[in-house]
């Protein structure tokens, strides 16, 4: 089959060629920029998703098309974020039954679903979705712009929907770290005797990838799956990390109400700064605050889609850092504990 991927060069992207590839389909990479880590067996082009005549070219005789571009934004409004999210979505769907993609398989978000609405509930396909507009641009663009992919559906192109939660995992080669892998190393280093309150659902990277083709071969038509693992805290995942290299992690958890004032302070600051307010912003925090349980039982019973255990990927994250130098290691935990921690790495390579 040949797949098209844009976005491909980022860390899902990367992670989702080597899927593809070692499946034994044929891939287009797009993406405005390359990657050195881009697998060469795939076919790189150079490509801005809303160039339409250039986009028709490259999805000349592509089957599937899995859209992953997007922006991620803490801002309550922001234009760019709302182009790309939507827009973007909209560009890349036109483009497809232009081209006469039969099926986009869309990688949209958790943050699709309305996080007040579901507080203190387990979350499923059906769950209420971010159309109040008192919710973050980006929230309310990963609905809008799934909203649009299926108006495009209804001319014929194929559509399915896809939500990973939490990703984390091995391969990440980001420059720094997205925050979920950047806490996990830095706990292994000892250097985070902090964290927040709060926990997520966290799923491997390479199982969203492997469930994102799940979704091009089995996925129902119109449908929408989320992609899950498992609900840890984030404490505790920073202190599995530490102890799988020796350290101890983090031995104090930081409780919302004192986050709440800490961001009460630096939001303003960052706003007068035109700065956003990061971890301490009040969406970063109303984020994790409200995270629960995600139920994939659906992706599962219909694409056949399995998740790892939260400690395998935590164990080939830190491995693969090491190999790479991002880690240092100290001669125990990881590398020489005799638990197959580096066979499992090779494993994935």
């Amino acid at each position: 089959m040949k797949t098209a991927i844009t976005g491909a060069c980022g860390y899902v992207g990367l992670n989702l060629v080597r899927t593809l590839l070692d499946a034994g389909h044929e891939v287009v990479a797009l993406d405005r920029v390359h990657s050195p880590h881009l697998d060469t067996r795939a076919s790189w082009q150079e490509l801005d998703i809303f160039d339409g005549p250039g986009l028709r070219r490259a999805l000349d005789g592509v089957e599937v098309v899995f859209h992953l571009v997007a922006k991620i934004s803490l801002l309550q409004e922001d234009e760019a974020t709302w182009h790309v999210n939507v827009e973007g979505v909209k560009a890349v769907a036109e483009g497809a039954l232009a081209a006469g993609v039969r099926r986009m398989v869309h990688v949209s978000s958790i943050a699709s679903f309305d996080m007040y609405q579901n507080r203190g509930r387990t979350i499923d396909e059906t769950a209420p979705r971010s159309t109040d507009a008192a919710l973050p641009v980006y929230a309310r663009s990963k609905y809008a712009g799934e909203c649009e992919l299926l108006k495009v559906a209804e001319r014929g192109l194929e559509a399915v929907v896809c939500y990973p939660t939490g990703v984390f995992g091995p391969e990440d080669f980001g420059s720094p770290m997205p925050h979920l892998n950047g806490n996990m190393v830095d706990a292994a280093r000892g250097r985070l005797p902090v964290m927040v309150e709060g926990g997520f659902d966290l799923v491997d990277v390479r199982d969203v990838a492997q469930g994102l083709l799940l979704a091009a071969e089995h996925g129902r038509n119109g449908e929408n799956y989320l992609l899950g693992g498992d609900f840890v805290s984030m404490i505790e995942a920073c202190r599995m990390s530490a102890r799988l290299v020796g350290e101890r992690g983090p031995r104090i958890m930081l409780p919302m109400k004192v986050l709440k004032t800490i961001a009460a302070i630096v939001g303003p600051l960052a706003r007068l700064l035109g700065k956003e307010a990061g971890s301490f912003s009040e969406v970063a925090l109303a984020t994790i605050e409200t995270s629960g349980p995600i139920d994939h039982s659906k992706a599962s019973r219909e694409l056949g889609y399995q998740a790892r255990p939260t400690e395998e990927t935590l164990r080939d994250l830190l491995t693969f850092c090491i190999d790479h130098g991002i880690l240092q290691s100290r001669g125990n935990g990881l590398q020489d504990d005799g638990s197959g921690l580096r066979g499992a790495s090779e494993r994935d390579a």
